[in-house]
């Protein structure tokens, strides 16, 4: 067994040291990209024009080594708000995502899909509600059926909340997820689109 010199265990310690410090400028980073994503998104659904310039003054100020890390940090912020609408509210957030992506991925591709993208999931709150209203007319000869039945063993008129039967729900909710699923898919896909152009910046 090689007995290591006081020189040879000082070299390993030097760059453990080296190492910690990398690892911790890396996390330092990875989580600056995150806030500055967050600020960003905060200003720019509120349509401040701050927005504007968030991304590139916090870039400027990113040494050249850490700038990747910021900027996936950036990216998993941004991506993580890639959510069904559930609001027209939430669109804001989807535009405000878009613009935050076009300040670290330079790909045409990307900002034309992300258009078609938004084009898309714009529709996806008036196909709830037209979902929903197709729902409630396909189950009401069923729920009139139990009212009718309730009333005559209760001896009064009897009017039933749909969303508080069991089997309405249940045909409510088999519906409405065969619609997200749909529209779960176009989410997938440009978050799919945007790692892609992302990782070959």
């Amino acid at each position: 067994m090689k007995i290591k010199t006081a020189w040879e265990i000082a070299l390993e310690r030097t760059e453990s040291i080296k190492s910690d410090k990398t690892t911790i400028e890396q996390f330092e980073a990875r989580q600056n990209g995150r806030k500055t994503a967050n600020d960003f998104l905060d200003c720019a659904i509120g349509k401040n024009e701050k927005s504007k310039t968030i991304i590139e003054e916090a870039l400027k100020k990113v040494s050249k080594e850490q700038r990747q890390t910021f900027k996936t940090g950036v990216f998993e912020t941004l991506i993580s708000r890639l959510n069904l609408p559930s609001s027209k509210d939430d669109m804001k957030t989807l535009d405000a995502v878009g613009n935050g992506l076009q300040h670290i991925i330079n790909d045409t591709r990307l900002n034309n899909a992300f258009r078609q993208f938004k084009d898309i999931i714009s529709r996806y709150l008036d196909d709830v509600e037209q979902y929903e209203q197709a729902i409630k007319q396909q189950y009401a000869p069923r729920l009139r059926q139990k009212e009718a039945e309730l009333s005559k063993r209760m001896g009064q008129q009897v009017r039933i909340d749909p969303f508080q039967d069991p089997e309405f729900s249940a045909f409510y909710k088999q519906n409405m997820d065969t619609l997200r699923r749909k529209y779960q898919s176009f989410i997938d896909q440009i978050r799919q689109d945007a790692e892609t152009a992302f990782n070959k910046q």
